[in-house]
C-alpha cells in the first residue's frame, strides 16, 4: 500500500539504492565506451538543480520563459480541448509551470486529481504539499519513478491530460523518444490527451548561447556532474581540467553539451575499480537537446498512435506545445 504524507499519496518505484546502482552501471558503461557519454539525469543532484534554476532565469536561456508565456496564453484552450479530470506530469520537479494548467482545469470545473512523477521524492512531495494549500479539493499523488521505466505503473483516475514540459523529450535520442511515446499511447484511454513541449530550430548562435551563457552558469552546471561522480563513486575528477562545450549537430538537429579534457589525464573511480584515461581534447557527452522542425513532433506522435490536434507557439516561433489525443 502506498504511504500517505499529509493527505498526499506517495508511490515509490525508485529507491535511493536503485539510483545508486543505475549510476554505477551507466557511469561504467559510458566512461569505458569508445565515445564517452553520461546520461543527463546525473546532472540533477541538489546542486545541479540549483544551478539549473539559475540557468532558467538567464537572458540567453529562452525555453523556460517562452514555454511559460505559451501556457499563460493557452492554458484555457488546453483545458477546454482535453476536458481532463486528472493532470499527470512527467518529470514534475517543483511543479512550477504546472500551476497554469491546474488553474485552467480547476476553473473549468473538471479537475479532481494531480499526479506528479519524478525521480526526486523530496522535491515532488514538497511541491505537492504546497499545492494542497492552493488546491484543497484536488487529490495529490506523488510517484517516485523514472519516465523511461515506470510509465505502466502510473495510477489512473479518470480522463487524463499528461504533461511533458520543459523540452525534456528533446534529451532523448530518436529511438528512445519513439519507445516512450508508444508506451504512453498504450497506457492512454480514448479521450486522454498528451501535451508535449519542444524547442524549435532557430538561429544557431542563439541556440548555442542558450547552453553556453556569458556568466558561466551552464558551464558550472555541466561540470557539476563530475562532482556527482566524485562524491558517489569516490572519483578524483579535477573539474578545472575539463572545459564546457556546447555544439550544434546539424545532422541530428540537436545541441550537445560536452566536457572536454584540456590535458592528457587519468581519473580513478574507486567505487568502480576503474581508471579512465583521457587525451587532451577528448570529450564526455553529457546531454543532447533536440531542436525540432515544424511538424516533426506531430509526425512522431502520429507514429506512436496518437492524434495531434493543436500546436501552440509563441509569436516568434521559438517553442511549441503540441496537444495530441488518444
Amino acid at each position: 500500500m502506498s504511504p500517505t504524507i499529509q493527505n498526499i499519496d506517495v508511490h515509490v518505484h525508485l529507491e535511493a539504492s536503485d539510483l545508486s546502482v543505475a549510476l554505477r552501471n551507466e557511469a561504467f558503461a559510458g566512461l569505458t565506451a569508445k565515445s564517452k557519454e553520461l546520461s543527463p539525469k546525473w546532472l540533477y543532484d541538489e546542486r545541479g538543480c540549483q544551478l539549473f534554476d539559475e540557468i532558467t532565469r538567464l537572458a540567453e536561456y529562452y525555453p523556460t520563459r517562452t514555454e511559460r508565456s505559451i501556457l499563460d496564453r493557452h492554458a484555457g484552450d488546453i483545458a477546454s480541448l482535453s476536458n481532463a479530470e486528472t493532470l499527470l506530469e512527467l518529470g514534475s520537479g517543483t511543479s512550477d509551470k504546472t500551476r497554469l494548467l491546474l488553474d485552467a482545469l480547476d476553473d473549468r470545473g473538471t479537475l479532481r486529481d494531480f499526479v506528479a512523477l519524478d525521480v526526486a521524492q523530496t522535491t515532488i512531495v514538497e511541491a505537492a504539499e504546497k499545492l494542497t494549500i492552493d488546491y484543497p479539493d484536488v487529490s495529490m499523488t506523488a510517484v517516485v519513478g523514472d519516465f523511461e521505466h515506470h510509465i505502466a505503473r502510473l495510477p489512473r483516475f479518470g480522463r487524463q491530460l499528461i504533461a511533458f514540459l520543459g523540452g525534456t523529450i528533446g534529451n532523448l535520442n530518436p529511438d528512445t523518444r519513439a519507445k516512450l511515446l508508444s508506451e504512453l499511447a498504450r497506457t492512454m484511454e480514448p479521450g486522454d490527451a498528451l501535451l508535449v513541449g519542444t524547442d524549435l530550430v532557430k538561429d544557431r548562435a542563439r541556440l548555442v548561447a542558450a547552453y553556453d551563457d556569458a556568466a558561466g552558469v551552464t558551464a558550472a552546471f555541466n561540470r557539476n556532474v563530475l562532482a556527482v561522480l566524485n562524491r558517489e563513486l569516490r572519483g578524483n575528477f579535477d573539474l578545472g581540467r575539463f572545459a564546457h562545450m556546447a555544439l550544434f549537430d546539424e545532422e541530428n538537429s540537436w545541441i550537445e553539451m560536452r566536457l572536454r579534457s584540456i590535458t592528457d589525464q587519468r581519473v580513478h573511480l574507486q567505487a568502480l575499480g576503474l581508471h579512465v584515461d583521457f587525451v587532451a581534447g577528448e570529450d564526455i557527452r553529457t546531454e543532447i537537446s533536440t531542436k525540432f522542425r515544424p511538424g516533426q513532433i506531430a509526425r512522431e506522435l502520429t507514429a506512436a498512435g496518437l492524434d495531434p490536434i493543436r500546436t501552440f507557439t509563441d509569436d516568434n516561433g521559438d517553442y511549441a506545445l503540441t496537444l495530441a489525443v488518444r
